[in-house]
């Protein structure tokens, strides 16, 4: 579908933006960096303790036969695990981007004002505790959507043959609509969008949407890509939280892969 070409597009543009403009870049970096160190830290701590977690969880398995209780923690200590990378990756951004709200704001605005034909940038004129609020709250209730799609798909990977393949596959682009959300926030809470017209705004362009955050949150599965991108990747959102409301850009469309084929979807203004 030719969207999903377009919202890779931006996801390309986002990170050639700050590219060029490498102090944007700079600065963008320090919020995802110390959101690493904290994230590893817990990490680190559950892959040392998780064990003796799951033991203390499972007095009942004391008294079963060898070697039952030692596979069952074993087990329990991987899912544990498996489930806290999960929960990583669908809630760094939403992190990252509320420790870094002010230094994410300003790279945004600089975006609207270089691609704007007038040179402006939309502005909230909130306070920053005002701004740092909703960015919490509606991360939070973010949150509890994907951690309930999480649930689900963590349920139906015990399907077999289907678990293996296809549910892997819809979680990536569950994880990158949800990662789209967070990011494009940054712009769209800028110009007044609350989280139910962004979440409305979103669904009327999947593609668009799946084309930008499922290649990202894969990129994201990799140490320490995460903390490289997000500066470009805030870029790129600005761009297409742009064309999703049908502002007018200078002098652009997103690259797109030659060949690709169909039919933009509508434009939709909350």
């Amino acid at each position: 579908m030719r969207d999903l070409g377009v919202g890779f597009g931006y996801l390309v543009r986002g990170q050639r933006w700050v590219a060029r403009h490498g102090k944007q870049y700079g600065f963008g970096l320090l919020p995802g960096l110390v959101t690493l160190v904290l994230y590893a830290a817990a990490l680190v701590a559950l892959a040392l303790y998780g064990a003796d977690f799951t033991t203390w969880a499972t007095p009942f398995a004391d008294d079963w036969s060898s070697p039952w209780p030692g596979l069952f923690r074993g087990f329990l200590t991987a899912v544990l695990f498996a489930l806290a990378l999960l929960l990583a990756v669908l809630t760094f951004t939403a992190v990252t981007l509320l420790i870094g709200q002010p230094f994410y704001e300003n790279l945004s605005e600089k975006v609207d004002r270089d691609v704007s034909p007038d040179g402006t940038a939309p502005e909230s004129g909130l306070p920053l505790w005002r701004e740092l609020w909703i960015s919490g709250r509606d991360s939070l209730r973010i949150l509890v959507r994907a951690a309930l799609w999480g649930v689900l798909l963590f349920g139906l990977g015990f399907i077999p043959v289907v678990g293996q393949t296809v549910v892997p596959v819809i979680g990536f682009f569950v994880t990158g609509f949800f990662l789209t959300e967070e990011l494009t926030a940054v712009a769209l809470q800028r110009r007044g969008v609350d989280l139910r017209a962004r979440l409305t705004l979103l669904r009327s362009r999947k593609t668009l949407v799946w084309g930008f955050g499922t290649p990202l949150g894969l990129a994201f599965l990799v140490p320490f890509v995460a903390v490289f991108l997000m500066p470009g990747a805030v870029a790129g959102a600005t761009l297409m939280a742009r064309d999703l409301l049908g502002e007018v850009s200078a002098g652009d469309a997103p690259e797109e892969p030659e060949g690709s084929i169909g039919s933009d979807e509508q434009r939709v203004t909350p």
